[in-house]
């Protein structure tokens, strides 16, 4: 078995998108038919009769080795397709034989990419991130039409037509946050956002905002955080942006927006069977059922080669059009492909419905640009009705808002398959397995696990799966009384809910466990009491008995809490007096978005608060102790000179910072938490690297960082250079002194020499404002 750990983050996240758009029946393997093109597609070139051959290997190997697609012991039955896994393997293995020079040249042979250097360290290693100046383009013209009448960013768009400007005009944060409100409507309260006169920090804000929010909303940003998207590095901004859009397409694609939906029930179909699909096999079923409607025999069965030639195109956009739209099936009469793509698209147009696609695109079959082309089509004109008859089932099939918090959680995991409905979507326990393994890593023993089922023993499979899920749970402590395996392979909603939750508590306070490094477990007592005792500490009159008191539905409590973290963070004049229901929601809502503005990975939404729905509250608050915690996280640090300057927060408005064991006066931090309370690496000039590393609060390391620190007599944002290997920014001390930090090389730029940190006084300036944020010491240290 190959090891994947041969393959680099940048392959694994190639690999999986390939392997996700292939899989479009969501059950988590593709068909061997299809492990060509699957192959293809990640950059591995390989002839059609080598497939064949490996197919054969990989049926063979089952046989001897007695398993099935699924693990199980059925060989007889290895042969309906192959996972995730299998193909991760597979292509650990094509990497190691070197059946493809490298990953690297094999990306860059594609069309239509536009190829980037590593962004990190791991650049070393030969990655290559590879852009689609489709998607580039296709995502600009969206936001450009969708937002362009937004006063607030005037100054913004329109970005030009190539997109070449995407990458810079969201370092600010804005576009990205209303791109999300765009997709998801109030999922960011305008309030939270900061739009004029940006500094450095506040961009910061606005990017963790958005990021935190589009998590939320079940965006996966695992990798991914601030800086990468004030860098502009066009994979991940491209990769956020497919996300937030997808979400937003899909979100109606419900029986709440649509109750025609019932239309494409098959024969002896239930609605609960249709909610089960994925919204890109419902998007297939819709266009299949429109073609069946206007009498074409035709079927598409993908969004790729099915639509390059423009004809399915034409028939659906005819038979969905309204009788004085003018629709025609001119595009039909154009032998050239490229041609004919263009006619049908001014037909799109008519419908005002010519976006993601370029005739190029089309003929391409550029997969995400034809799915978003598709689900806009259907959002604008689904063409669908059902009669009312009066009959409240559908209506109590639609999501709820426990459900929808749930599974956007999960969603924001990285599971795989993506979860579109909790009850049909955990039934074989497989992503269930993915979120303990999550909590408590190592727990899962994935050789009891069957990941891909035969069709014989497929029910009881499952079934193991589901009883092993529940031995699992037992063994964290979870009250599971009268749920068992088949509840869950059933889809029983409220046990499974109830394991659902247990879940999304679980991680919550295994994540704060591990910040508050306590040895531990923390407990909901234990965050009331920590609740009280910081709104005491920063004198707040607030306080709260438990999750459920009145004090919390006006949102005030959570609102003087985050600024018992963040002092000065909370604007007081925005918030509401509260007592009505419109104004204790408008408070919860400014506190949801800030408590997410300052990195709170909040899930709850606000009706959460003023409901006082006591589980959501308590994951809150917990998100907010964990926020708490971060900052006094201290991480190792090794510089590549010997010199380390290490930040390491005292909790306190007063401290010193001591350079070669001697104490000098006292310093303020005032702003920046992630990055001023964090390790900072400095580099020699001779050294041909980024001048500062910062490892942030989160302890993911980042390159090119800036140690952000504010000017008080300018109020506005000092940095140091990238470029050069100097840490020189501004500090504060005892009120009225500044003192600046010089990182100096030695004269003869010796790299086996030892760097100088020099403090040197700066003259007096006006006394420091009230509500400073906390303070830091800096520590020098020698290697």
């Amino acid at each position: 078995m190959a090891d994947n750990s041969k393959l680099t983050d940048e392959e694994l996240l190639e690999i999986r998108e390939q392997f996700s758009q292939l899989d479009t029946s969501g059950n988590g393997y593709i068909d061997l038919k299809e492990l060509k093109d699957a192959l293809d597609g990640v950059g591995y070139k390989i002839p059609q009769w080598k497939v064949r051959c490996m197919i054969d290997e990989y049926n063979d190997n089952g046989r001897k080795t007695g398993r099935a697609v699924n693990g199980s012991m059925n060989g007889d039955m290895r042969k309906n397709g192959i996972s995730l896994t299998e193909f991760e393997e597979l292509c650990a293995n094509l990497k190691a034989q070197q059946v493809s020079s490298t990953f690297k040249q094999a990306v860059s042979k594609k069309e239509n990419l536009e190829h980037l250097g590593g962004m990190s360290e791991a650049s070393s290693d030969g990655t290559t991130h590879s852009v689609r100046l489709e998607e580039q383009m296709a995502f600009s013209g969206w936001i450009n039409s969708n937002l362009e009448h937004d006063p607030d960013l005037k100054h913004l768009l329109p970005i030009d037509p190539e997109g070449k400007q995407l990458y810079e005009k969201l370092k600010d944060g804005l576009i990205l946050c209303k791109v999300i409100n765009h997709s998801c409507p109030d999922t960011i309260d305008e309030r939270a956002i900061n739009k004029k006169n940006l500094t450095l920090y506040t961009k910061h804000e606005n990017l963790t905002l958005a990021l935190v929010s589009s998590q939320a909303i079940g965006c996966n940003i695992v990798n991914i955080d601030a800086h990468d998207l004030a860098k502009g590095k066009p994979h991940l901004v491209l990769g956020l942006l497919w996300q937030i859009i997808r979400i937003g397409l899909f979100n109606q694609i419900t029986l709440e927006h649509c109750p025609g939906l019932t239309e494409l029930l098959n024969d002896q179909e239930r609605i609960e069977d249709l909610l089960a699909l994925s919204p890109e096999a419902i998007l297939l079923r819709w266009v299949n059922h429109q073609l069946q409607s206007a009498g074409v025999t035709r079927r598409c069965t993908n969004f790729q080669q099915d639509v390059s030639d423009s004809e399915i195109y034409s028939y659906l956009l005819k038979q969905i059009a309204p009788d004085d739209a003018g629709v025609t099936l001119d595009a039909l009469r154009e032998t050239d492909l490229v041609r004919r793509a263009e006619v049908m698209l001014q037909q799109a147009a008519k419908l005002r419905c010519r976006a993601f696609v370029t005739p190029a695109d089309v003929v391409g079959g550029v997969y995400k640009l034809n799915l978003a082309f598709v689900a806009n089509l259907f959002n604008q004109h689904p063409g669908l009705q059902r009669a009312d008859t009066g009959d409240d089932t559908y209506h109590q099939l639609d999501e709820t808002r426990e459900e929808k918090t749930y599974r956007n959680w999960m969603n924001s995991m990285g599971v795989a398959p993506h979860v579109n409905w909790l009850y049909s979507d955990l039934t074989d326990g497989l992503v269930i397995f993915q979120l303990y393994d999550i909590i408590k890593p190592g727990i899962v023993n994935w050789k009891k696990v069957h990941r891909q089922f035969s069709k014989l023993r497929k029910f009881m499979e499952r079934l193991e799966n589901c009883n092993y899920a529940v031995e699992l749970g037992r063994q964290l402590g979870f009250s599971l009384v009268g749920i068992a395996g088949a509840d869950i392979n059933e889809g029983n909603a409220t046990l499974t809910l109830a394991l659902i939750w247990q879940l999304m508590r679980a991680y919550t306070l295994s994540v704060l466990t591990r910040l508050a490094n306590t040895g531990n477990p923390i407990i909901e007592k234990e965050i009331v009491q920590w609740v009280n005792n910081k709104l005491q500490a920063a004198g707040k009159t607030s306080s709260i008995k438990s999750f459920q008191d009145e004090a919390l539905a006006d949102g005030k409590v959570v609102l003087d809490l985050i600024d018992s973290i963040k002092p000065g963070a909370i604007n007081y004049d925005l918030v509401l007096h509260g007592g009505t229901q419109e104004e204790n929601l408008a408070n919860a809502k400014y506190a949801v978005s800030m408590a997410r503005r300052c990195g709170a990975r909040v899930y709850a939404l606000p009706e959460d608060i003023t409901e006082r729905k006591p589980k959501m509250i308590m994951t809150v608050f917990a998100c907010l102790m964990a926020l708490d915690y971060i900052p006094t996280m201290d991480a190792p640090t090794h510089a590549l000179d010997g010199t380390a300057v290490q930040v390491v927060d005292h909790s306190g408005y007063d401290a010193p910072i001591t350079v070669d064991g001697e104490e000098t006066p006292y310093v303020h931090d005032n702003l920046v938490q992630s990055e001023l309370e964090s390790t900072v690496l400095v580099h020699d000039l001779d050294q041909s690297t980024q001048a500062v590393s910062v490892e942030d609060s989160l302890g993911q390391t980042e390159l090119e960082s800036p140690l952000l620190v504010q000017d008080l007599d300018q109020n506005a944002l000092a940095a140091p250079e990238f470029v050069k290997s100097e840490l020189q920014s501004p500090v504060f001390v005892n009120d009225n002194y500044v003192f600046e930090v010089n990182e100096q090389t030695n004269e003869n730029n010796d790299p086996n020499s030892v760097s100088e940190v020099n403090v040197v006084e700066k003259p007096a300036l006006p006394p420091k404002p009230e509500n400073l944020a906390r303070s830091t010491s800096v520590t020098v240290k020698e290697d």
